[in-house]
């Protein structure tokens, strides 16, 4: 008898694979941006902080130049633009707690560890941060610094102020919108750097109020040095050059006052990111 011939060779089969039909790519800044903006415009604190800044830049700039045009004062010298200044400092105010807790906020709640989780890269999450809060922080300003200034030269132009050129326009709006935006990234930083809500908003405020309040109390005349130079380099009187109404008649004038703020928001800056890239969250 013959023997029963043997089964062919069967060839093993091909293991399928699931594709998936979402495209996949490489994260980058921008998927990083996105997901921060998406965080920044669906808290409350964002809502909260930004509805308040625009309430006292526009309403303080407002009743300021409704006072003045209503009051028997002359305002021969002064810069019809330069009303704006109480509300932009005090505005400045929402501005720097908002940069605070953009960062701060989710170390508190531990949403740290998540978004760290989904993008390893620290330095990436640091600076999708600072460029998602400091552009709506801008452009809020902006807004509302050139609705403060077109009202307020409607309602003073006629009461003997000092008209605006070009340049003066462009600093009281577009200037002023850099500085306290950029003041805002600092205060960013700064909570990164601390990691706490409370602490980083006393420090800005410090860093804000604490030199011009030294000054005011500074009477000795051997203190008189150090009396100027914070009067020339405290935040408030360097935010009123822009006005072209600074409180003391040396130091920083025209652009400088942001070119200062600038390198000083740039060190801390890279001190938070070198932080933030070498300890645990």
């Amino acid at each position: 008898m013959t023997a029963p011939a043997s089964p062919p060779h069967q060839q093993p089969a091909v293991a399928s694979y699931y594709v998936s039909p979402i495209p996949v790519t490489d994260a980058h800044l921008g998927h990083a941006i996105a997901s921060e903006w998406t965080k920044i415009r669906t808290v409350r604190s964002t809502l909260w902080t930004l509805g308040v800044l625009i309430v006292l830049v526009v309403g303080i700039g407002l009743l300021t130049a409704i006072g003045l045009r209503s009051s028997d004062s002359s305002l021969v010298g002064s810069p019809v633009l330069s009303m704006g200044f109480f509300g932009v400092l005090l505005g400045s105010m929402c501005v720097i707690t908002l940069g605070v807790l953009t960062v701060s906020s989710e170390y508190g709640t531990g949403m740290i560890r998540t978004t760290l989780t989904a993008c390893p890269s620290r330095g990436r999450v640091l600076t999708a941060k600072a460029i998602v809060f400091f552009l709506l922080s801008f452009v809020i300003l902006l807004v509302t610094t050139v609705l403060v200034a077109v009202a307020q030269y409607a309602l003073l132009k006629n009461a003997h102020a000092d008209a605006a050129d070009a340049a003066e326009w462009f600093r009281a709006t577009v200037g002023v919108s850099l500085y306290v935006a950029l003041l805002g990234l600092l205060s960013l930083a700064i909570g990164s750097l601390l990691r706490h809500s409370a602490g980083s908003i006393t420090v800005m405020l410090g860093v804000v109020l604490l030199p011009l309040v030294l000054a005011l109390f500074m009477f000795s005349d051997s203190l008189h040095t150090v009396q100027q130079k914070l009067f020339e380099y405290s935040i408030p009187s360097q935010l009123s050059v822009f006005y072209d109404v600074s409180v003391s008649t040396s130091g920083p004038t025209g652009w400088d006052p942001l070119w200062i703020l600038l390198g000083v928001t740039a060190a801390v800056y890279a001190g938070a990111l070198a932080v933030l890239n070498h300890r645990d969250v």
